[in-house]
């Protein structure tokens, strides 16, 4: 590629002479990435498209340059700029550094911020070599789990630290709002408002430019764009995939199963295709983060996997906007937002069934000891549900082994409220102070 259109390509998407844009701040992803940018690994930031990694890049060279780091040693590359797209290989990235080096003739050496690496081949070479020879400060994005893995585990073991960058979580979705919730007080006093904007949250979920859309129609739209793209330039592309209307199908159908255990063999029937299709396919949508899978939980591995896995979504917005999901489906949804809570919190974490078949929503585990058994339900307006959700725990934590300690909590839109049967605790919260205050 010609020297000069690089430059031309990387002055568009610099700060050098251009101004910096308007973002909103997320606190906790830029104190992390601070932290872990002042140690000498390279840092990479992964997560589903459109989750705001490239805003996150580009709000760190904020406030790089407002600690008076000068902004000529700063490089921003888009490796999803039409205009790269027929020269992504590993030349590529040589010939950007030694175009800026030219053009620039920076004397300290540069942070370079390379957004969307999986698009370029073995990658990971030109990565370890900057390492190895400390030629750079490297902070690279991605949106493929397993190929980020996989590649950077081989070359970089022990040389890099890593960000799961998610959807906004309903915290972070208020603030995109302008609404700030700092005590249970002032929860109280904007309740109407608030439960308004988590009905909002619940259905069109937390991706960071859709939370900032106003028209419902167009979120809509949107959402299935985000769809499309996941599936057509991280899956289809990045694999050469010829079968994408199974591939579409599944997707739909997964997204539709959130919360609930799904089988790989049930998959097979439905699609009509081979049990080792659907596997592959799963896997290409769990590692693109469109989809989730959590284990039944049981003290033999063995046994955990002779169960199917239960789903979840990347997000609420995307589920609804094309899948089979209505308002008659909210628990399960509402199950999805506290999964990605919990998710953010906990290794691992798991769903079980007693032996009387009464589900737990969420296991908990740390070690060997059983932190939580967590039951999500979206109120209590059925008196046999509220009765359902209770039986399921106690019968759970007598089943189980190491529960002696364990929470037992239902999380609800009802109020906040502790009962004590069979001499144990059981807590009830409401699942918005829970978000907003124990995470």
């Amino acid at each position: 590629m010609d020297r000069e259109k690089i430059f031309e390509v990387l002055s568009e998407w610099n700060f050098w002479h251009n101004p910096l844009p308007s973002s909103i701040v997320r606190k906790e992803y830029e104190k992390e990435i601070m932290e872990k940018s002042n140690t000498d690994e390279v840092i990479i930031l992964k997560g589903a498209r459109r989750s705001g990694k490239s805003t996150l890049l580009i709000n760190h060279i904020k406030n790089l340059i407002k600690n008076k780091v000068p902004v000529n040693s700063i490089l921003f590359v888009n490796l999803e700029d039409p205009r790269f797209t027929p020269y992504l290989n590993l030349d590529l990235l040589e010939q950007i550094k030694e175009c800026y080096l030219f053009y620039l003739n920076t004397e300290q050496k540069p942070i370079i911020f390379l957004d969307e690496i999986q698009n370029i081949p073995e990658f990971e070479k030109w990565i370890y070599k900057e390492f190895e020879l400390k030629k750079s400060k490297l902070i690279i994005t991605g949106s493929n789990s397993k190929l980020l893995s996989r590649e950077i585990g081989t070359s970089l073991s022990g040389r890099y630290l890593d960000i799961e960058v998610m959807p906004l979580s309903f915290k972070e979705f208020l603030k995109f709002k302008n609404k700030s919730i700092k005590t249970k007080g002032e929860l109280i006093a904007k309740q109407l408002e608030i439960n308004r904007l988590f009905e909002e949250y619940l259905f069109y979920g937390g991706y960071p430019g859709i939370t900032l859309l106003q028209n419902n129609n167009l979120k809509k739209e949107e959402l299935k764009m985000y769809f499309d793209s996941i599936l057509l330039r991280d899956i289809v592309a990045r694999y050469k995939l010829e079968n994408f209307y199974s591939l579409q199908k599944l997707a739909v159908i997964l997204l539709s199963s959130i919360g609930n255990p799904v089988s790989l063999n049930s998959l097979k029937h439905n699609l009509n295709v081979s049990f080792d299709l659907i596997k592959k396919y799963v896997e290409y949508l769990e590692n693109a983060y469109m989809i989730f899978r959590i284990p039944f939980f049981n003290w033999s591995l063995k046994k955990q996997l002779a169960n199917p896995q239960k789903i979840f979504s990347i997000d609420n917005g995307i589920t609804t906007a094309v899948s089979f999901f209505t308002g008659k489906r909210k628990g399960c949804l509402l199950e999805n937002i506290v999964f990605l809570q919990l998710k953010k919190r906990f290794n691992e974490i798991y769903y079980y069934k007693t032996s009387q078949n009464y589900e737990i929503d969420f296991l908990i585990k740390e070690k060997e000891t059983i932190r939580a058994l967590i039951q999500v339900c979206y109120n209590f307006e059925n008196k046999k549900t509220f009765e359902r959700e209770v039986r399921a725990l106690l019968k759970a934590s007598h089943e189980l082994k190491f529960t002696e300690q364990s929470e037992l909590l239902i999380l609800t839109l009802e109020n906040s409220q502790k009962l004590f049967i069979e001499n144990k605790e059981i807590k009830i919260k409401n699942v918005i102070e829970w978000l907003l205050f124990e995470n």
